[in-house]
């Protein structure tokens, strides 16, 4: 009888253990999207809120409709940073069709060193701000500087850079976008 008693109760305690394994399992896989980045989830170009040279707001209301978007998340001293700018300048009539949006963290002063630095003024198709709620480097779980992303003139997703990016790599992602 005691015997009974024991493998009635082991098998209840396996059973258990394997429920409580299988709701572990699938609390784990029903998680496993909050873990890409939201840009994954929603991938338009997210609200934003950048505070530009001359202290006004930058939305995504401010951007162009129907044009294709580069966002480049930089900062100011950085030198891969720097050259991605340079390269970028350089090649300027292949992005004529390309609204840029250069966002950065660093202090509004460092910002605007760089903004005159580059005259990005005379630039029709740039526009710079300051990331004061340090919104992109979560939303695009940016690690590495220069990050840029890539939307297509419908405002959805083509891809992303991280570091350094060869501007026909950047050119030749819009054309298949």
């Amino acid at each position: 009888m005691f015997t009974c008693t024991f493998e009635k109760t082991s098998m209840v305690k396996q059973l258990l253990l394997s429920s409580l394994f299988l709701l572990m399992a699938t609390a784990i896989l029903a998680q496993s999207d909050s873990i890409k980045a939201p840009y994954l989830r929603f991938p338009t170009i997210p609200p934003f809120t950048l505070l530009k040279i001359d202290s006004s707001k930058l939305t995504r209301e401010d951007l162009s409709k129907n044009k294709k978007t580069l966002i480049m998340y930089f900062s100011p001293d950085c030198d891969h940073c720097k050259h991605q700018t340079d390269s970028m300048l350089a090649a300027i009539n292949q992005f004529r069709d390309i609204q840029i949006l250069m966002a950065t963290y660093q202090p509004l002063k460092e910002m605007r060193s760089f903004y005159k630095q580059y005259k990005i003024a005379k630039y029709q198709n740039i526009k710079l701000g300051r990331d004061t709620h340090f919104f992109f480097p979560p939303y695009y779980k940016i690690v590495n500087l220069p990050f840029m992303i890539l939307y297509n003139n419908k405002g959805k997703l083509i891809t992303t850079f991280e570091g350094s990016t060869p501007i026909t790599k950047l050119t030749q992602a819009f054309s298949n976008g």
